[in-house]
């Protein structure tokens, strides 16, 4: 399964809302990609580049409250080390990958900046940020990191498909 294709640019009161949900206003495009069964917004998908042209690493923003929270008490009980202990470091290698390659395809070509580095959070291995692995294998991302963190949750993907 693939992540989903792009969603228009959230309107105003979309915008007022994620404001909200990140603590300020998003940077740069973001689309919401993911929702709950509330239909609020559960996980953004960011451009690549900031309007500045400042390189964006981390695609997929875990912005549900409840799902942030829940992830943030995991990673403060050591989930971090847990999690890259857990999974194939093959399958934590192919992931980053697959998430760099496909956030660097949408960089334009005529951009002649600085690029986003690394894969999923920004790293280049290992595990940074359960939050963003989560975010993006909920909206369909291969990553075991993520799979590995939804199952410490007791999530399952379709459970809030839009």
């Amino acid at each position: 399964m693939t992540a989903r294709p792009e969603r228009p640019r959230p309107d105003d009161g979309e915008r007022a809302r994620l404001t909200e949900l990140l603590g300020r206003p998003p940077r740069g495009a973001v689309s919401v990609v993911r929702r709950g069964p509330d239909g609020a917004p559960a996980v953004i998908a960011n451009g690549p580049l900031f309007e500045d042209g400042t390189p964006m690493p981390t695609r997929y923003w875990l912005v549900d409250p409840v799902l942030r929270d829940a992830v943030s008490r995991l990673e403060a009980a050591g989930g971090v080390r847990e999690a890259e202990a857990a999974v194939d470091p093959d399958a934590l290698a192919r992931a980053h990958r697959c998430y760099a390659a496909a956030r660097d395809a949408l960089v334009p070509a005529s951009h002649d900046g600085p690029r986003p580095g690394g894969g999923v959070g920004g790293t280049r291995r290992g595990v940074k940020c359960l939050h963003a692995h989560l975010a993006w294998w909920l909206v369909g991302g291969d990553d075991p990191v993520g799979e590995w963190t939804a199952r410490r949750l007791g999530l399952r993907r379709e459970a809030s498909e839009q």
